[in-house]
């Protein structure tokens, strides 16, 4: 490893399992203190273990790593407070942030009920919120204390949020929530040093086996690993990475792609009355670029 992160100290949620534990482990062997957050709930977001987030830890430590587990809920206002505080008090600051805790539960949305909505923007969403907001404010407070700050706040978008996917009308919502997010925080946390990214993952973990499908070949088992997004998401929490700020970043191994959102289009005079409109807009939709569909890798 090349020690990109020596000396730097962060955060990973839903760090137990899949990516984040990826992420967690990639980031430890660059040289980074980690605090592995993790419920340990099921896919569904159900239940609780801590056994999770301490074997991630146990892992760490047993490679001559710097690691904690905590368990808190990061879409809880308190909890997430209480995660960035875990790293400022037993690692003495705090300089990266990786939001990538998440559950599924798909359903077509005429047979989806309020609870499975609910419970999925609150873990994507409200949750990615919550601990970027304690964070942000803890960095703050450093600059004004006159501090020198180089911060990292890495999001986990889904090509489900930036492209749209069927059946996933609450996960893709969510997940194009926190692309917008992470533009926007981008924005505003330049002034303290902070940089804001996210990736949208192409990997094989226990929420895309939930979706099911038909058997992955080694090849694709592969392409599909979650190292390849930890590579990436170690090089964003890395010095080198200061001046990449508020990008949606494909990743998977196949390929590595930057995501280009909303953009401007054709474009016309506004139409003056109601029987105007449909002509003017048949014209610039003929120009128009088509929507897009869900990439593969």
């Amino acid at each position: 490893m090349s020690g990109s992160s020596n000396g730097r100290v962060a955060i990973v949620t839903g760090a137990g399992r899949g990516i984040g534990r990826a992420e967690a482990m990639t980031l430890a062997a660059e040289g980074a203190s980690v605090v592995v957050n993790d419920v340990g709930g099921a896919a569904d977001g159900s239940g609780s273990d801590a056994g999770p987030a301490s074997e991630v830890v146990a892992e760490i430590r047993d490679l001559g790593g710097k690691a904690v587990a905590n368990t808190d809920d990061i879409s809880d206002w308190d909890g997430a407070q209480n995660l960035i505080n875990t790293a400022v008090n037993e690692f003495g600051r705090l300089d990266v942030l990786v939001n990538n805790a998440g559950i599924l539960r798909d359903r077509m949305i005429v047979n989806m009920g309020i609870e499975e909505w609910d419970s999925v923007i609150k873990v994507h969403l409200r949750g990615t919120f919550c601990t970027s907001r304690w964070a942000a404010a803890y960095w703050r407070e450093q600059v004004k204390a006159g501090e020198t700050v180089d911060a990292r706040i890495i999001n986990t978008t889904s090509s489900s949020g930036i492209f749209g996917n069927v059946g996933q009308c609450n996960y893709g919502a969510a997940k194009a929530g926190i692309a917008s997010f992470t533009i926007i925080l981008s924005k505003e946390l330049s002034r303290y040093g902070v940089t804001v990214n996210a990736l949208a993952p192409g990997a094989a973990t226990r929420l895309t086996a939930a979706v099911g499908g038909a058997p992955m070949s080694e090849e694709m088992e592969a392409q599909l690993s979650p190292q390849w997004i930890a590579n990436v998401a170690a090089w964003l929490a890395s010095p080198a990475a200061a001046g990449v700020t508020g990008r949606v970043i494909e990743t998977s191994g196949v390929r590595i792609a930057v995501a280009e959102g909303w953009n401007r289009g054709p474009d016309a005079p506004a139409p003056t009355d109601v029987a105007s409109v449909g002509p003017t807009l048949e014209e610039l939709l003929k120009v128009a670029a088509p929507v897009s569909e869900m990439p593969g890798l």
